[in-house]
């Protein structure tokens, strides 16, 4: 059976966050790995901080997420309420506002009636909260399996600059780093833009661009630190 477009969405929509989360992880963390590299060449030193920076990270990101997607469930479940309301206080009028939504988008006023009271039928509650909302009526995200997902997310990503950086000689780590979060951004990069449909290639020179002015900067802050010290 084909996915309902407000399912597909969905889906869509956590990919998207996902790639976004992951994108976060790499920059934040290959940012703070480049900052000690450039002060120092202790693997426990780039390590530390390493975790560290992966780990406040994405807690960070799961609690934002979670307090995000906690206001858009208490919001969309408030909207159903109204819905509830409307219909047991005046089902006529609720009928008569739905049609008008359906006339407002091109049907012919027997035809939004009709549709309408088909729809009112089946779930009206659900026909009235998508119609005026464009919200389901009895699917809400988690707000804990998207603190999850942004958390896995992040994760990932961060892990990739971090064990390059960690496990690499440390004649050629900086350059293999840098050569890694290329490569993962180029990725992340394509996969937002096919999922924005938008242009690949400007995507992922704004993907990389970012990535390595955020290494180059914070090398460059972590050198001179160390110069000073």
């Amino acid at each position: 059976m084909a996915d309902h477009p407000s399912s597909l969405a969905a889906k869509l929509n956590w990919l998207r966050a996902g790639v976004l989360g992951a994108n976060d992880g790499i920059v934040s963390t290959a940012g703070i790995v480049m900052g000690v590299a450039g002060a120092t060449s202790s693997s426990q030193a780039l390590l530390v901080a390493g975790l560290a920076g992966l780990v406040a990270g994405a807690l960070s990101m799961a609690g934002g997420e979670y307090v995000s997607v906690s206001s858009q469930k208490d919001t969309e479940l408030a909207a159903v309420e109204q819905v509830r309301d409307a219909l047991k206080a005046d089902p006529d009028q609720a009928l008569a506002d739905l049609t008008a939504i359906y006339e407002g988008r091109g049907l012919s006023h027997h035809l939004a009636n009709q549709v309408a009271r088909e729809y009112s039928a089946h779930d009206a509650v659900a026909a009235q909260t998508e119609a005026r909302f464009g919200i389901s009526a009895h699917e809400q995200t988690s707000p804990w399996a998207a603190a999850l997902a942004s958390f896995v997310s992040f994760t990932l990503g961060a892990l990739v600059p971090l064990l390059v950086m960690v496990l690499t000689d440390p004649d050629a780590r900086v350059v293999a780093t840098m050569i890694a979060v290329v490569v993962v951004l180029s990725l992340t990069g394509s996969v937002a833009a096919w999922l924005g449909h938008a242009r690949i290639l400007p995507a992922i020179l704004r993907n990389c661009l970012v990535g390595m002015l955020t290494m180059g900067i914070t090398y460059l802050v972590g050198h001179i630190v160390q110069i000073q010290l």
